[in-house]
């Protein structure tokens, strides 16, 4: 079997998703035209090489309709030649571009590719597309959903996490977030827009808060305290005996932002004939489903699955980028596998940096091999929760 290199990574500064918000003006393929170009002049590649792009996407209606992956890579001045195919496993999305450009690499299919995914949530907010699973009452009853909001809340209730504790993981992930922009951890991989003057529209991601505190997080109140009693029902059937609380706020839910990120996968072989130097090889990757209802866990069974196969142990892995999607679940997922907090989400995560869906899975990418290659390591790993239960996880390995 052939093995898939990351040869680069590239994403855009995330911008708060909002109606008068940096990227607002923008529709989704404007977001991804300057990272395709950027792949292509960074790795000095003639653009007729590229056989696919794989570009995962949460919404896709409206502006991020139509299969937004063909008519981007067209947008960008990509030849006719170059094939397009857009995924959705809600947040995971984006990781799973990535994971099938490499399964198709190492399967021989094709030889480079560029993968990774966008999200407009300020034009194509979050729902917009009225999917059954949220919008019809018989199909929301039989699938019992729930909002993930309060899927979050449940495994707060469940495993014991308090409200200080959530609040102090999203303190720390500002923290770290901050520390990173200031330090220029990111600036490697960032590739922003120019307005009419040449300007850069958006530098640095701006969802961070600088002045959080333990005293005025504890000030907000739970966000889905209202929608409790509407889910006890289900989470009672679900779980007998569980007594759902909301305990989550909005500042230790993912901060909602848009964004994009493209990956350029090859083939060892094509590495040497095109004169490419590879960042890191996949090792491996997995997905997997945990129960609908608690939702959140899909990643950790999706890891298991990984540990299975690989034969590795938690205490192989260098660095873990896990996607802060609410506080609990990270929590769940650190105490799950043992990591120490000095090898999880070094840089911040999704609750102070955004989450925007289908581009979270390169963004991710992006600051894990940042991350090994400044502190000389070799393995980590990124493993994103989606809705329903569904999880994916990536084994990398920097060369």
């Amino acid at each position: 079997m052939n093995e898939a290199y990351i040869v680069d990574v590239v994403r855009l500064p995330r911008a708060v998703a909002k109606a008068d918000g940096a990227y607002a003006h923008l529709s989704p393929v404007e977001l991804l035209n300057p990272l395709f170009n950027a792949l292509v002049e960074r790795q000095s590649i003639n653009p007729v090489e590229i056989e696919d792009v794989l570009l995962g996407c949460s919404t896709q209606s409206k502006e991020q309709g139509a299969n937004l992956a063909k008519i981007a890579a067209l947008y960008a001045g990509l030849p006719d030649s170059v094939s397009g195919v857009t995924l959705n496993r809600f947040c995971c999305s984006g990781q799973d571009a990535i994971n099938l450009a490499a399964a198709k690499v190492m399967s021989g299919m094709e030889s480079l590719v560029i993968a990774g995914g966008v999200e407009q949530l300020s034009r194509v907010p979050m729902f917009s597309d009225k999917g059954a699973w949220f919008s019809d009452p018989k199909v929301m009853s039989k699938t019992r959903f729930m909002h993930m909001g309060l899927a979050a809340d449940l495994i707060a209730v469940q495993h014991g996490y308090e409200r200080e504790q959530l609040d102090q993981l999203s303190m720390v992930s500002h923290h770290r977030a901050l520390a990173a922009i200031e330090q220029g951890h990111f600036d490697r991989s960032l590739v922003t827009i120019k307005d009419n003057d040449g300007q850069a529209i958006l530098q640095q991601d701006n969802a961070v808060r600088p002045n959080v505190s333990m005293d005025s997080l504890a000030k907000l109140p739970a966000a889905f305290a209202d929608a409790v009693e509407f889910s006890q029902k289900l989470v009672a059937k679900e779980f007998p005996g569980t007594v759902l609380e909301a305990r989550h706020s909005a500042a230790n839910a993912p901060a909602l932002v848009d964004g994009a990120s493209l990956a350029l996968i090859a083939s060892k072989q094509r590495c040497e004939e095109l004169g490419l130097k590879a960042k890191a090889r996949i090792r491996h990757f997995s997905n997997a489903s945990d129960n609908a209802v608690k939702m959140l866990t899909g990643h950790i069974r999706a890891t298991e699955k990984m540990f299975n196969a690989t034969g590795l142990q938690p205490s192989d892995i260098d660095l873990w980028e896990v996607n802060e999607s609410f506080a609990a679940s990270v929590m769940l997922y650190q105490e799950t596998f043992g990591i120490s907090s000095g090898r999880l989400n070094i840089d911040g995560s999704a609750i102070s940096l955004g989450h925007p869906l289908g581009a979270t899975g390169g963004n991710l990418l992006t600051t894990l091999l940042d991350g090994l290659e400044r502190s000389d390591k070799k393995l980590g790993v990124v493993s994103i929760c989606g809705g329903a239960g569904v999880g994916t996880t990536t084994l990398v390995e920097r060369i």
